[in-house]
């Protein structure tokens, strides 16, 4: 502020001084204002640069570290250290253009005082010498003087200014980015007239459902199911033949490109998204456990639910006695993402998660595919206990895992190619007998086939 009176009030002695005296010396200032424009300019794109590649450098480390065992497994160290110093030597070049177009704007404005100073001096001395007025006004070398020492007052605060400003620029830089972030809008938005999800009964059904996550390639063709309050439904079939995408649509994590998934009559994108993800539990393969306690991990599911609760939780899941065997039990410190539990724990905490939450429909994505046999029976037990009474969506890659489920659905390349239960499948000796029979040729004696194929059946339906 004191910068900017000082500008305005050594303006307005030299216009009251000598009109054309003070417009010489204030002719540099348009000068001084592209220079100072064409320099932020600069600065605030470099400044942008170096946010962008700050977030590069970020991401790679932040990779590096969450990959360092796959990294020293196969004696990556030396590349992944190669690459963080080409993307760091990315981020310091960005930033050494940054610092170069903010510095180099103060001695370029320096020069053009000078040459203000030196404009004001030759003219004032050459009319001076010749013992002519300059435009009327009559020179003497005290006007010359006043005017250099008017110069030399204007310019200080000008430079002060403009450097400042260019320094903004890396503030504005950040806060575009931020914005940017800031003014990103969600792809799933509640619709205005969205209204509260009632408590769920638990009908689920996907009516000639298509989805699509690339334009013209979709992923789900013509989907139609139905799963009864507290029926198990199945879904099966190979890699990328679309059974993750047709639970993601259940609680609304993505919307259909054409048809309808309802929840008891109400269409999803009818209701609000949180009463109706606050029913729904997601059992995922790889869940993800916070940097906090066990107890507070377990709360996530439900953050109002007490301590016995929680334990009620964990006891359902079998994941109690594990619990107890840690350092603090409950009040145990978790790494980020679970570290220091086998997949099995955290799978059983995520299990107990889902069961404290209490929710009407319960959806389990591959929850056994990643631990062992022993670990499997656990999990299988405390899921036992989960899906009672709940309508349960269930991925499934160890089929056996899915014997009693009350319907079976097959899905290839996004479409449903049959439906029915474990044992009308296998006699029908379609592609789930296939499935099945690969993974099962060595199976256990209790198996119900008793190592023997299925004898032929019905034909299963077919969508």
């Amino acid at each position: 502020a004191s910068g900017l009176s000082l500008i305005i009030w050594v303006s307005y002695n030299m216009l009251t001084t000598s009109v054309p005296y003070a417009l010489v010396a204030l002719s540099i200032v348009p000068v001084m204002a592209i220079a100072t424009s064409w320099f932020s300019a600069q600065a605030r794109k470099a400044y942008r640069q170096t946010r962008l590649e700050m977030g590069s450098v970020n991401a790679e480390l932040q990779e590096s570290i969450a990959g360092v065992r796959v990294s020293q497994a196969f004696s990556r160290e030396d590349e992944n250290i190669a690459s963080f110093r080409e993307t760091n030597a990315a981020n310091r070049d960005a930033n050494i253009r940054a610092v170069a177009f903010t510095s180099a704007l103060a001695p370029a404005l320096e020069a053009l005082g000078y040459l203000a100073l030196m404009l004001v001096t030759a003219v004032g001395g050459i009319a001076l010498l010749r013992g002519q007025d300059f435009f009327g006004t009559a020179m003497s070398f005290g006007l010359i003087v006043t005017f250099v020492a008017y110069v030399q007052s204007f310019n200080r605060p000008v430079q002060q200014i403009a450097v400042l400003w260019t320094n903004v620029q890396s503030a504005i830089a950040g806060g575009e980015r931020i914005f940017e972030l800031l003014d990103v809008v969600p792809d799933i938005q509640d619709d205005p007239e969205a209204v509260e999800m009632p408590e769920i009964q638990g009908l689920v059904e996907l009516e000639d459902v298509w989805s699509e996550y690339v334009p013209g390639e979709p992923v789900l063709k013509g989907v139609t199911l139905r799963a009864e309050p507290g029926q198990t439904l199945a879904i099966v079939g190979p890699t990328g033949a679309g059974k993750t995408t047709i639970v993601n649509l259940i609680p609304r994590f993505y919307d259909v490109t054409k048809g309808s998934v309802r929840i008891d009559g109400l269409d999803v994108r009818k209701v609000t998204a949180a009463s109706l993800r606050s029913q729904i539990a997601v059992v995922l393969q790889d869940s993800f456990l916070f940097g906090d306690t066990v107890m507070e991990n377990i709360r996530f599911g439900r953050p109002e639910a007490t301590d016995e609760e929680i334990r009620a939780a964990a006891k359902l899941a079998h994941a109690d006695p594990f619990i107890e065997l840690l350092p603090k039990g409950y009040q145990t410190e978790l790494g980020e993402r679970g570290t220091g539990l086998s997949q099995g724990q955290r799978q059983l905490l995520a299990i107990a998660r889902a069961a404290v939450a209490d929710p009407r429909i319960l959806i389990l994505d591959e929850a056994t595919s990643s631990v062992d046999t022993r670990t499997e029976r656990l999990i299988q037990a405390a899921l036992e206990k989960l899906l009672r009474g709940r309508t349960s969506i269930v991925i499934a890659h160890r089929l056996s895992t899915i014997r009693n489920a009350d319907q079976v659905l097959v899905i290839d390349q996004g479409e449903i190619i049959e439906r029915g239960t474990h044992d009308s499948l296998l006699a029908a000796r379609g592609f789930y007998y296939d499935l099945y029979m690969s993974q099962f040729r060595r199976q256990a004696p209790d198996d119900k086939t008793d190592g023997k194929e299925p004898e032929r059946g019905a034909e299963p339906a077919r969508s």
